[in-house]
């Protein structure tokens, strides 16, 4: 890898902002690898529902970390840590890593670390899993609050994967889950010069991109892909059950709703998440350039030519 002046470079956004082009370009320019931090696009079930990479484009730079983790799995932040981790040791002083997603949890622990939480037995997890079932998520957050009221003040009572991860957190430890998050381990880019970007697109133009992209997405074939997934009966709190527009296919499959609603609450549900991308990144990760998708390669090429000036 030639010397670019820094050791990697974050390319984050909301959904359907031009992320993944911008990822492949700059890896075709710096001799980069394109990494995945999109927490839906690890599941190797999902690949045209989260809009992951086709293989034409994969083929244009390496990529890792895309579809390599079953359905049936609940991976979790510190699982991709373990994973990226082991990649930038893989490539060390070979590749420039070049992250691309739009997972701000994924970001925040690579660069700041990840809360030292305690293990969750399995039998603790299972547990907490079974008396779950049936309850709506509101009611569960009540439960949260009367055991554990300091982390349900922090948690949206919509949550349903966060409350019942805070419920587990305390029935295996009887602690609040918002104590352990003071100590932390650091992240594997903690002392690594870094170029953070955060595409910004015009609210207007997102949301019909949003909208269009679900439709191209159906006539790709997501519904079959969804099908596929429903076969398997896994447990529907699992995240690749929950991704943006398998709810509603499922449903749709299970004759509870006509495609048009099914597509009409993916599109809702994605254009609800990207006003969240803009605001949990404006605010936990406030050091980040913002820009305009079409500035971003201009955006990264100027930095690394100011690193490289004596």
């Amino acid at each position: 890898m030639s010397d670019v002046g820094v050791g990697a470079v974050l390319i984050a956004g909301p959904t359907a902002s031009g992320k993944s082009a911008l990822g492949i370009k700059l890896a075709q320019r710096l001799d980069g690898l394109v990494i995945n931090a999109d927490s839906m696009q690890v599941y190797q079930d999902l690949r045209v529902i989260t809009a992951r990479p086709a293989p034409a484009e994969e083929a244009e730079a390496p990529h890792r970390l895309y579809g390599h983790v079953d359905a049936a799995v609940n991976f979790s932040v510190g699982r991709y840590v373990a994973d990226a981790t082991q990649i930038l040791q893989e490539i060390k002083g070979r590749k420039l890593p070049i992250f691309v997603g739009g997972t701000g949890l994924y970001f925040k622990a690579l660069t700041e670390g990840l809360s030292d939480m305690p293990p969750v037995p399995e039998e603790v997890r299972e547990q907490v899993r079974r008396d779950s079932e049936g309850l709506e998520t509101s009611e569960l957050h009540r439960l949260l609050s009367e055991r554990d009221p300091e982390t349900a003040r922090t948690l949206r009572p919509s949550d349903r994967l966060r409350v019942q991860r805070a419920l587990e957190i305390f029935a295996a430890t009887g602690q609040p889950l918002v104590s352990f998050h003071g100590a932390r381990q650091p992240g594997p880019l903690a002392d690594v010069s870094v170029i953070k970007l955060f595409l910004e697109p015009d609210r207007d133009e997102l949301r019909r991109r949003i909208d269009q992209r679900f439709l191209t997405m159906i006539e790709q074939g997501a519904l079959d892909e969804v099908k596929a997934l429903g076969e398997r009966n896994l447990d529907p709190m699992l995240p690749a059950m929950r991704a943006h527009g398998v709810p509603g296919l499922l449903a749709h499959l299970r004759g509870e709703m006509s495609l048009d609603e099914a597509i009409t609450k993916g599109q809702g549900d994605t254009r609800r998440y990207a006003k969240r991308q803009f605001t949990w990144f404006r605010h936990q990760l406030p050091d980040w350039r913002w820009v305009e998708p079409e500035q971003g390669f201009e955006a990264v090429m100027a930095r690394i030519n100011a690193q490289q000036r004596p």
